[in-house]
């Protein structure tokens, strides 16, 4: 069986973070394993509390995992200090681990910066080189391209350049602020726009975590990134289309809809 890691922050209401990504890799046939960043504690409406890992113990489980079943894939969510991204890259470098999929979790849908200045200069220039494919948001992609982007002529000029100057494979995920779910994947050869289903489900807590790790799993049964990309698409919009309505805020998809 295909295995896939996921190194992620803990969402205690289960929608995001590891919890998705534990979820997402099993429904798409993967065996999932994870090493936790953070624990939260938050629901659909909001977080109240974070309570970072230690470099030191993040580092051990990351150990534990891929000296003992080596993942196929892996997937990064939510880093939020320097030190826990240096400790990804040594484990990535050490251990040459591949199909690096890296959700580069910096800016909020609403602008908000969700880590430091510092985490973003280490994330920029120590993580994106060794991944195989990021996956940002309109505002994170913003600032790796350091302009604004209006357009989707502006996402495949921003993507291109992202991918110039780290090395990394891109899909830039349109999102609300510009289409409904249209996302534009440059490899460093050639563009694809992948165009999603209009879904008018409000709730969409965890769909970029889902998204990473969707593809993530692709990668690990071996498919190309292409296809890893448009079957991740296809489980995500399957995970919207149910409509599954729960807790007061922006709620979960329901991940386990293949599951009969």
């Amino acid at each position: 069986m295909n295995t896939a890691l996921t190194i992620a922050g803990s969402d205690s209401c289960g929608g995001a973070g590891i919890q998705a990504d534990i979820k997402t890799m099993t429904c798409n046939g993967v065996y999932a394993m994870s090493a936790v960043t953070a624990l939260t504690a938050q629901n659909t409406t909001g977080v109240s509390g974070i309570m970072e890992v230690t470099p030191e113990f993040l580092k051990e489980q990351i150990k534990m995992v891929v000296t003992d079943i080596f993942p196929d894939a892996v997937k990064t969510g939510m880093v939020a200090s320097s030190q826990l991204i240096q400790v990804i890259v040594e484990a990535i470098k050490t251990y040459q681990l591949k199909n690096i999929v890296v959700d580069p979790v910096m800016v909020a849908t609403s602008g908000a910066k969700l880590i430091s200045d510092e985490a973003i200069n280490t994330l920029c220039n120590e993580l994106l080189p060794v991944a195989t494919l990021i996956t940002p948001n309109i505002p994170e992609a913003e600032v790796l391209f350091e302009q604004k982007i209006q357009s989707e002529a502006d996402m495949e000029t921003a993507a291109k350049a992202i991918n110039a100057k780290y090395g990394c494979a891109v899909l830039l995920k349109g999102g609300h602020s510009l289409n409904d779910a249209n996302d534009y994947l440059y490899d460093g050869k050639e563009g694809t726009w992948f165009y999603g289903k209009k879904i008018d489900n409000p709730n969409t807590h965890g769909t970029g975590c889902t998204l990473s790790s969707a593809i993530a799993s692709n990668l690990a049964k071996g498919k190309s990134l292409k296809d890893s990309v448009k079957a991740a698409k296809d489980y995500i919009s399957g995970a919207l289309a149910t409509m599954l309505d729960l807790g007061k805020g922006s709620g979960p998809m329901n991940h386990a809809y293949v599951i009969k």
